[in-house]
């Protein structure tokens, strides 16, 4: 017994059994050698040369000689087996020989390329997901890479801001449960592992809702929205262990998100005891300048340290102004030691200060060059991800010896832009990247010909290859017309303020359809597009968003029904841009409107019906699903019961395929107003033809709470409405009473 509580105690003061020092001890010991430049040295992040994200300010023979002078304790842009062992043989001519931290925009896959973000949450599976980011860290830290700043988990309710394509869409719930799904990915099995890299929960906080769509815009809302709505997808990743924060761009009410204490000190460090670090955006720091905020870069620096920004990416403002700030009594060294202390054992945890080169290795790079099992994933992945909007005529699936076939749009013969924006450029794309030509005629059978004719640029004005494309048409059994907006029309610094076919497409689209030919319409888009025209009179929609390296075979996978889709609307797609915001789970009114064209006096648009095009939630399946017998387990609940939800659903129809199956509910009264609905829950299943299974959901008070207008976070007793459905209009409803 004596000797058990000795091994306790010797535990106690931070040893291990075996003597050796814990991560903290040696970070305390490394900071006492630190120089105070030295310290900031551990929060300065620059871009490598070749290839930059953002406005570049680095000049590469200072920056070199700063990394060796231990002045710079993280690079961005820098990838490669040579490269990161180039640049960390630099950081250990350091006085102290600490390595550096190398970054890289891994948003959606790396060597082999996946849906755009958006699209991956059009497939609602979050094992998919995971996997997609898995494959996505194995490859990259092959590549030397140690940190990704990924995922985005911005709420984002308006697809006029560009970046709703590098996230999840509109429902905090979903979002948090993908958010949650990459960093699990990203970080496999732990920090110090060769294939897990650091993430990074971005963009702190409530990017996703810039006034007017617009990028880097002013950010205005209530505490309680704030609370409520846009920071628990951050809450959930900090607790799960997230490596690092970013900061966003925009203002919260008046203070930038990089020296907002309100969010950084106060919740992120404070209320949920955050212990990884904060990097802020690209120039972030700096930006406080022009936002207002602060007169220079040296009162940047100041705040931005004192809120608790823990590194400086690209401003230059931390090594140039947070030494002067400390020696005139301005920054107490404490920030400093906090931030550098939070970098330091992330590279700890990294295993970088055992080996500094353990990432860089030529073999595992080179294994990960063309892995097939990736790319059969990520194919996999691609037809998950697409959504069928319409099928009226049941045109799809088609016909593997379908005759002739006419692939009309500019999109067809795309090979890098199937990566989407944010994608990582190789030399070889273009022999590598799946067009969507070659996959359809991969499909086709031997005696069947493929035709194609782009008909149109994707911006411009010029309609010179109409006539082509109407020649096209007329020789073809079936027209398949790919259409949509350019793979970097949507991402960041990308807001458009019409949403709209870009250039001539929707005319050439109305004159393919005056020749009578059966339509498949396929739209490729990093975010909801407006295509009224389209939706009213084409039978047959498909929307493949950007698919990544596989872009080809996914799509030609859903076109002859080797899968059938199973993808739903993550976000709202609205009827025109006067619709905007519009989103599933608003408030009500006190004039609500009766039905979709009820205008008189109600809260509605006199010249438009009050529903969106698609809603959130929305996709059909070559198969039909019918919903029946809601059961709850009881419609009187009392204190902290579980309430469980069961319904049958029956695959009514010829294919096999999967369903998503949505629960939301209504808080009927509040101390505050309740959105009309709220996602509480979903479950993908795959049922056979002529199969039913009973999906069961589980309900219990912690679902029902919501912030009032103190930020108290509880439920109230009241009436509440349980509704199942394939979407969010479509639902099946009861009511419950539920006490404290």
């Amino acid at each position: 017994m004596k000797r058990i509580y000795f091994l306790l105690a010797f535990t106690a003061f931070g040893l291990n059994l075996f003597g050796q020092k814990t991560i903290d001890q040696k970070v305390t010991e490394l900071l006492s050698k630190m120089t105070l430049e030295e310290k900031v040295g551990q929060l300065v992040q620059y871009s490598g040369f070749e290839y930059a994200t953002g406005p570049q300010n680095s000049n590469s023979a200072s920056v070199l000689n700063e990394i060796k002078q231990g002045k710079v304790g993280s690079m961005l842009n820098v990838a490669g087996a040579e490269e990161t062992r180039r640049f960390q043989e630099l950081a250990l001519k350091s006085r102290l020989r600490i390595p550096l931290l190398f970054g890289q925009d891994v948003i959606h896959g790396y060597r082999t390329t996946f849906p755009v973000n958006l699209g991956q949450a059009a497939s609602w599976d979050l094992g998919l997901i995971e996997k997609s980011e898995r494959i996505a860290a194995t490859e990259a830290s092959a590549y030397g890479i140690h940190w990704t700043f990924a995922p985005m988990v911005d709420v984002a309710r308006d697809p006029r801001w560009g970046r709703v394509m590098e996230g999840s869409g509109e429902d905090t719930y979903l979002g948090t449960q993908i958010g949650l799904a990459r960093i699990k990915g990203f970080q496999g099995k732990g920090l110090g592992n060769l294939d897990a890299i650091m993430a990074c929960a971005k963009h702190f906080a409530a990017y996703g809702a810039a006034v007017g769509g617009r990028d880097y815009n002013s950010v205005d809302m209530s505490l309680r929205q704030l609370n409520e709505t846009y920071l628990p997808p951050f809450k959930a990743a900090a607790e799960a262990g997230v490596a690092t924060f970013m900061n966003s761009f925009n203002d919260i009410n008046g203070i930038p998100a990089t020296a907002n204490q309100y969010i950084l000190r106060d919740l992120l460090k404070g209320k949920w005891n955050y212990q990884g670090f904060v990097v802020s955006d690209w120039g972030s720091i700096g930006e406080m300048v022009p936002h207002g905020y602060a007169k220079d870069n040296k009162e940047a620096a100041e705040k931005a340290i004192l809120a608790g920004s823990d590194m400086d990416m690209e401003s230059r403002a931390y090594m140039a102004e947070l030494p002067k700030l400390v020696q005139e009594g301005k920054v107490d060294p404490k920030f400093i030691d906090d931030a550098a202390r939070r970098i330091l054992i992330k590279k700890f945890e990294m295993g970088l200060f055992d080996d500094p080169y353990r990432f860089s290795n030529e073999k595992r790079q080179k294994e990960q060059l063309n892995n097939q099992e990736n790319r059969k994933f990520g194919r996999e992945f691609g037809s998950k991800s697409i959504v069928l909007l319409k099928n009226q005529k049941n045109l799809l699936p088609l016909s593997k010896s379908t005759k002739t076939v006419a692939l009309i749009g500019p999109f067809g013969k795309e090979t890098s832009a199937n990566h989407g924006f944010w994608s990582i450029a190789f030399k070889d794309d273009n022999q590598r990247i799946i067009t969507q030509f070659d996959g359809i005629k991969n499909q086709l059978d031997k005696n069947s010909t493929l035709l194609y004719a782009k008909g149109a640029n994707v911006d411009d004005q010029d309609k010179s290859m109409f006539a082509e494309a109407l020649e096209t048409a007329k020789k073809a059994d079936v027209v398949i017309m790919t259409l949509g907006e350019g793979s970097a029309m949507s991402g960041e610094a990308k807001s458009r303020s019409n949403l709209h076919f870009s250039g001539v497409q929707e005319d050439l689209l109305k004159e393919i359809a005056k020749t009578g030919k059966p339509i498949v319409l396929m739209i490729n888009a990093g975010r909801p597009l407006v295509f009224d025209w389209a939706a009213d009179n084409i039978p047959t929609i498909i929307y493949t968003w950007w698919l990544g390296t596989e872009a080809g075979n996914s799509i030609a996978d859903v076109l002859f029904g080797t899968v059938n889709p199973g993808g739903k609307l993550p976000m709202t797609f609205p009827r025109t841009e006067g619709q905007i915001p519009v989103y599933y789970n608003h408030y009500n009114t006190g004039r609500p409107a009766k039905n979709n064209t009820d205008r008189n006096y109600v809260s509605a648009y006199i010249d438009l019906d009050n529903d969106p095009k698609f809603p959130f939630g929305y996709g059909l399946s070559y198969t039909q699903f019918k919903y029946s017998d809601l059961i709850l387990s009881s419609t009187n609940l009392k204190g902290n019961q579980t309430l469980t939800i069961s319904v049958n659903i029956a695959n009514a129809g010829k294919y096999d395929g999967e369903e998503v199956v949505q629960l939301y509910i209504r808080d009927l009264f509040g101390k505050v107003v309740r959105p009309v609905k709220e996602l509480k829950g979903f479950h993908k299943v795959f049922i056979k033809k002529g199969e039913t299974k009973t999906i069961t959901f589980t309900l219990t008070p912690e679902n029902l709470k919501f912030y009032d207008d103190e930020l108290n976070f509880d439920w109230e007793s009241g009436e509440f409405d349980i509704m199942i459905g394939t979407d969010s209009q479509h639902v099946q409803t009861k009511r419950i009473n539920w006490s404290k």
